[in-house]
């Protein structure tokens, strides 16, 4: 089964991790990228979990999830080694309508987190629906050295043009040439 690749918009959406080791950390710091409506229920934190929170002032909770921790939040990603925890937590998220993200269990998933390119407003997901994630990183590896560090500029110049140009077949011609002629570009370095 394939994932249908979405992007989800965060505003007002509150995220719950459950679990503080390195994989949780991860979680965190890709959320961040996006959010930092980010709540935390762990035993244990690793040193670099207990930083992210401290300097995000982000909500912690230092305890065992517990029936109903997710009613409030739109999504939960579980980052701990007890499968059958995150069968509950799955199942729990399914009377709460929030997507869960039960990391290295896909049969405990709503979504993948995939591997992704982010500059500015440019953001590029790359996924292999899980057949091989070590080629998604190095796909986006790829990728990212392609991109110039100068695609946040462009893109806010291109947005202030979508702006300030009246809507109509001339403006999308002349931003699709424009886009076009950026790109192009790139192939020449």
């Amino acid at each position: 089964m394939s994932y249908f690749p979405a992007f989800l918009k965060l505003d007002n959406k509150k995220i719950l991790i459950v679990g503080g080791g390195y994989i949780a950390y991860e979680k965190l710091e890709h959320l961040l990228d996006f959010s930092s409506n980010i709540s935390i229920i762990a035993l244990e934190l690793s040193d670099d979990m207990k930083r992210v929170i401290e300097e995000k002032s982000l909500n912690f909770e230092k305890r065992g999830y517990q029936k109903g921790d997710i009613k409030d939040f739109a999504i939960v990603i579980v980052a701990v080694d007890d499968i059958p925890l995150q069968a509950r937590i799955f199942a729990e998220s399914k009377e709460y309508n929030c997507l869960c993200n039960s990391v290295d269990s896909v049969d405990y998933c709503d979504f993948i987190f995939p591997s992704y390119i982010k500059k500015g407003d440019l953001t590029i997901a790359v996924s292999t629906s899980g057949a091989s994630p070590a080629v998604a990183k190095h796909l986006r590896k790829y990728l990212q050295e392609l991109i110039p560090s100068s695609i946040g500029e462009f893109l806010q110049e291109m947005k202030d043009l979508r702006k300030s140009l009246p809507k109509g077949k001339e403006r999308m011609k002349m931003l699709d040439k424009k886009a076009h002629d950026y790109i192009n570009t790139w192939s020449q370095k």
